[in-house]
């Protein structure tokens, strides 16, 4: 009985509390607004950074070729072990060949 008359004096918005004509707005609060203050500066921050890259194009063109990076993964590819480990390919032409009966058209 307590809960109900609680419940019957209690202001609220008809349906859905957060949609329609008649919607609760929640107010805006100081943490919010400096929650959204930093997000963006950090976004910025991020931007500014992007926009000023460490190395110059010229810089960084050739900077991984040092390294031979690529030269190593294809060589880790194409190592004898590693084509050992994997399926051989197989073609379509492999596949139907059981579905062959006699190679004469009749």
């Amino acid at each position: 009985m307590q809960l109900t008359i609680v419940n019957f004096f209690k202001k609220t918005v008809p349906g859905h509390i957060f949609r329609g004509k008649r919607r609760l707005v929640k107010p805006v609060s100081k943490n919010a607004m400096e929650t959204l203050t930093r997000e963006y500066e950090r976004q910025e921050h991020i931007m500014f950074l992007l926009r000023h890259p460490y190395l110059t194009l010229e810089q960084s063109s050739g900077h991984a070729k040092e390294l031979q990076k690529r030269d190593k993964l294809v060589a880790k590819w194409t190592n004898e072990q590693t084509l050992r480990k994997m399926k051989p390919h197989v073609t379509i032409e492999e596949r139907l060949n059981q579905l062959k009966i006699k190679e004469a058209w009749d």
